[in-house]
C-alpha cells in the first residue's frame, strides 16, 4: 500500500500566504497548477518568439511537483525562509527531507519515474529554470489579483516582487508581463 498520492492530495490543504490577510486563500494545489499553467507558457514563448528549445511539456509536470514536499513540511513564509543564510541552508534540508520521505512511499517500480519529478536533475536545467520563473510570477500574479479585490496588505509584496520579476533576465518572462500580466488586475466583466 502507498500512500505517496493520498499525500499529495493533501496538497489542497496546505496554504499559502499564511501571514497575509487574503481576500482569497490560494491553496498549495491551486498554485502548482497555475504554476504549471505559466512554466509551459514560458516555454512555449521561448520557443516561439526566442528561438529557444525549451519542452514546454516537462516544465509544466515538473512545475506541478515543485513544491510536493510541502505536504509533509507545510509552507513556510519567505521572510521566515530568508531570514538568514543558516535558516536558508536548514529550510533546505528540510525539503529535501520531505521530498525523499515522499519518494519513499512510492512502489519500488515506480520510485525512478518520479526521481527527476521530485529532485533537479543537471540534465534538466532549462525546465526547472521556466518552474522557477513561473513561481515568481505567480506570486506576483496572486499580488495583482488581492490589490484588485482591494487587498492593500499585498502592496509591498506586489512591488517587491515587480522588481524581482521584471530583473529575471529570461525573455519570456517580460514578454510574458507585457502581454498577459495586467489581466489579472482585470474585473470578469473588464476580461469580457
Amino acid at each position: 500500500m502507498s500512500h505517496f498520492f493520498a499525500y499529495l492530495s493533501k496538497m489542497r490543504f496546505v496554504t499559502r500566504w499564511g501571514l497575509m490577510r487574503n481576500t482569497y486563500v490560494e491553496n498549495l494545489l491551486e498554485h502548482s497548477l497555475q504554476v504549471a499553467l505559466v512554466a509551459h507558457a514560458l516555454g512555449v514563448i521561448r520557443n516561439t518568439h526566442f528561438g529557444g528549445s525549451a519542452d514546454p511539456e516537462r516544465a509544466a509536470v515538473l512545475a506541478l511537483f515543485h513544491d510536493a514536499g510541502e505536504v509533509i513540511t507545510g509552507d513556510i513564509v519567505s521572510p521566515i525562509k530568508h531570514f538568514n543564510p543558516k535558516v536558508r541552508q536548514a529550510h533546505a534540508e528540510i525539503e529535501e527531507i520531505a521530498r525523499q520521505r515522499l519518494h519513499s512511499m512510492l512502489p519500488d517500480a515506480l520510485r525512478d519515474a518520479y526521481q527527476p519529478l521530485l529532485f533537479p536533475q543537471d540534465d534538466e536545467s532549462e525546465s526547472w529554470e521556466l518552474v522557477h520563473a513561473a513561481d515568481k510570477l505567480c506570486a506576483y500574479l496572486k499580488c495583482l489579483e488581492e490589490l484588485r479585490a482591494g487587498n492593500e496588505d499585498f502592496a509591498k509584496a506586489a512591488q517587491a516582487l515587480e522588481k524581482s520579476v521584471r530583473a529575471l533576465p529570461q525573455p519570456e518572462v517580460a514578454y510574458f508581463l507585457e502581454h498577459f500580466a495586467d489581466s489579472f488586475s482585470k474585473t470578469l466583466d473588464e476580461l469580457n
